[in-house]
C-alpha cells in the first residue's frame, strides 16, 4: 500500500539536497566550532555560512541569528529572556489565545512567578485584531508575542500592523514564525518584529535545530548558562550537522518559495472545495487569510482520533491539530478560541501539504475521506441525534446542542 503524508505541519521530509549537505559533518568535518584547530575552523565556517542562509530567508543580518534546538527553545528564549532583561521595569506580557504551547507554557510559567499575562482573543475566523493587541498594552508591558501563522488552522495574523504598534510604544515584539517561514514571504523588517522564531524540520530540514532572530539592540538575557556560545545568548556546543542542514533547507525554501506556494495552493483549494461538499463539513478558520499549505476541517458527529486511525489504515497520514498536543484527548484550545462548542472541536481533521504532495494524492484522499466519515457517522450516537434533531449531551450530561 502506498502511503500518503499530509501532516507536514507536524514535520516534513528532509530534502535530499539537505541530507547531502549534512553528511560530511557527521564523519569527516566533525570538529567543535569553538576549537582553534583546523577542524574547529572548518565547523565554524560551515556554521557561519548557514547563519547567512537562515538570515537571508527572513531578511535579517547574519549576526542577528541565534541557533537553538528548535522552535520551542526559540520561543522560550524570546519570552523568558526578554522578561528577564526587563526585570524591574515591567511585569506584563501580551499574547493570544491561539498560540502554540511553546509560547503559552512559558507565559503560564511566568504567570506563576508574578507576571501578569493578557491573552487577547481572536475572532471566529481565527485572526486577532491589531487594535485589540494595542488595547491590551499597559505601561508595564515588556513583550508582546503573536504567532505569524497558526499551527492548527493556518490563519495568518496581522503581524506588520502589530509591529508598528509595538515599535511606537517601545515594546519588544516576538513572533513565532515556525509555520510560516519558508512557506510564505517573511521579512523581519517589513513585519517590524524584535524577535522571530523558526524551526528546521518544518521546512524540509532536520529536527532538533532552530533559530531565533534577535534584532540588534533588543534587550534579552540567556536562559541557558555555560560557555557563552551564540553571542552569549545560547550556551551549548553548536549542532553543526543540524545547523548546516537548516541553512541548506532555508536556502532551498527561499529559492523555491513562490513555486512551492503556487503548487500547494492548487492542492489545498482542491481539498477544501471537495471536502466541504460533504454533509455537515466545515472549514476551521479564514479561507482567504491562511497558509496555502493548510486545510483544517471539522466533520460533525465523529471523533477526530477515530477518523485519523481510519485514514491511517487507508495509508493516509494526517492529524487533528498540533503534534505537540495530539496525544492529549482534550478539546483543541485553538478551535475553542473560535467560539466553537466543545463537541464540535472533537471532529477536526488537519491536512498540511508540502512540495512533495501531488494532485493524484489529493484525489486519492478525497476518494477515501467520504467513506471514512460515513462509516464513523453510522456508528455515532451524536450523528444520530443530529439527524433526528435531538439534544446532544456531553459526557457530564450537560446540554450543549
Amino acid at each position: 500500500m502506498n502511503r500518503i503524508y499530509m501532516d507536514n505541519g507536524a514535520s516534513s521530509r528532509v530534502d535530499d539536497e539537505v541530507v547531502k549537505e549534512m553528511l560530511p559533518y557527521f564523519s569527516e568535518k566533525y570538529g567543535n566550532a569553538s576549537s582553534l584547530h583546523s577542524f574547529g575552523s572548518e565547523a565554524r565556517e560551515a556554521m557561519e555560512n548557514a547563519r547567512g542562509k537562515v538570515a537571508a530567508l527572513i531578511g535579517a543580518k547574519p549576526e542577528e541569528i541565534i541557533f537553538t534546538s528548535g522552535g520551542t527553545e526559540s520561543d522560550n528564549l524570546a519570552i523568558k529572556g526578554t522578561a528577564a532583561a526587563k526585570c524591574g521595569k515591567g511585569d506584563h506580557i501580551i499574547t493570544t489565545n491561539i498560540e502554540h504551547p511553546a509560547v503559552l507554557e512559558p507565559c503560564r510559567y511566568l504567570g506563576k512567578i508574578g507576571y501578569k499575562i493578557a491573552y487577547v482573543k481572536v475572532g471566529n475566523d481565527g485572526i486577532v485584531r491589531a487594535e485589540d493587541i494595542e488595547a491590551a498594552i499597559t505601561d508595564k508591558t515588556v513583550v508582546v508575542s503573536v504567532m505569524h501563522a497558526n499551527n492548527e488552522i493556518g490563519t495568518i495574523q496581522p503581524i506588520a500592523e502589530i509591529g508598528k504598534i509595538a515599535e511606537k510604544r517601545g515594546i519588544a515584539f516576538h513572533c513565532d514564525a515556525v509555520q510560516s517561514a519558508g512557506k510564505i514571504p517573511v521579512d523581519v523588517n517589513k513585519l517590524g518584529v524584535s524577535l522571530l522564531s523558526i524551526s528546521g524540520h518544518k521546512v524540509h530540514g532536520p529536527k532538533g535545530v532552530g533559530a531565533l532572530y534577535v534584532r540588534k539592540g533588543t534587550a534579552i538575557e540567556p536562559i541557558l548558562h555555560g560557555g557563552g556560545h551564540e553571542a552569549g545568548l545560547r550556551s551549548s556546543t553548536e549542532n553543526i550537522p543540524g545547523i548546516v542542514g537548516m541553512g541548506k533547507a532555508c536556502e532551498i525554501a527561499k529559492r523555491d518559495l513562490e513555486r512551492n506556494a503556487a503548487h500547494v495552493l492548487k492542492l489545498r483549494d482542491r481539498l477544501i472545495d471537495a471536502a466541504l461538499k460533504l454533509e455537515e463539513a466545515y472549514l476551521n478558520g479564514s479561507r482567504e487569510t491562511r497558509l496555502p499549505y493548510n486545510a483544517n476541517f471539522r466533520f460533525l458527529g465523529i471523533e477526530g482520533e477515530s477518523l485519523l486511525m481510519m485514514l491511517d489504515g487507508m495509508g493516509i497520514a494526517a492529524s487533528t491539530g498540533s503534534a505537540c498536543s495530539s496525544k492529549k484527548l482534550q478539546a483543541s484550545h485553538v478551535l475553542l478560541a473560535l467560539g466553537l462548542p466543545e463537541w464540535q472541536t472533537h471532529g477536526s481533521l488537519r491536512l498540511t501539504l508540502s512540495k512533495y504532495n501531488t494532485m493524484e494524492e489529493v484525489d486519492f484522499v478525497l476518494g477515501e475521506l467520504p467513506e471514512a466519515v460515513s462509516k464513523l457517522r453510522s456508528m455515532s450516537p451524536v450523528w444520530r441525534k443530529l439527524k433526528m434533531g435531538g439534544r446532544i449531551e456531553d459526557v457530564h450530561g450537560k446540554h450543549i446542542h
